[in-house]
């Protein structure tokens, strides 16, 4: 398959179908400028992956990474006509903080590092949460729930909640 031209369109016959693993291994985010929104990130305390490029920065999540590229860059390769989108994505990422008192003390790092506050540190049903947008208005949620079971490098344990 390699050896066709670019744009070459590959059809599959149904009875071939596969299904993917249940897994992601990036989360893409198309961004205005990738330079200030790796700024951003690394004011956050996050280390850029050395593999990454002007047009295309990595941060390693543990196992599957957050990658940045322009929103332009990104509309295209999807083949979208415009890269502008407006409203409400729909769309959140979301940090298990350790303790309920590192929620809003993690937003004010991300406000301090160029991000805007879209919600306070709030106590909920379930915990204490609040968001932040990036620079670019992708929503994240800093949450904390004594229910979350985590493991000893702090990933999330998906099949296990705490009693």
């Amino acid at each position: 398959m390699l050896e066709q031209a670019v744009g070459h369109v590959f059809e599959a016959d149904p009875r071939d179908a596969l299904a993917p693993r249940q897994r992601l291994h990036l989360v893409l985010l198309g961004v205005a400028s990738v330079a200030r929104s790796t700024a951003f990130y690394e004011a956050l305390g996050w280390t850029k992956s050395p593999t990454s490029n002007a047009g295309f920065v990595k941060f390693d999540l543990g196992g599957y990474a957050l990658g940045l590229i322009s929103r332009e860059d990104f509309a295209r390769d999807a083949g979208f006509a415009s890269p502008q989108g407006s409203g409400f994505a729909g769309l959140g990422l979301i940090y298990l903080a350790k303790s309920a008192d590192e929620v809003p003390r993690i937003l004010a790092q991300a406000v301090t590092a160029g991000g805007r506050l879209v919600k306070p540190a709030t106590r909920t049903h379930w915990g204490v949460a609040g968001y932040f947008a990036d620079p670019d208005g992708h929503l994240f949620e800093v949450d904390y729930e004594d229910v979350w079971a985590l493991d000893d490098d702090h990933r999330l344990v998906v099949d296990k909640l705490n009693a």
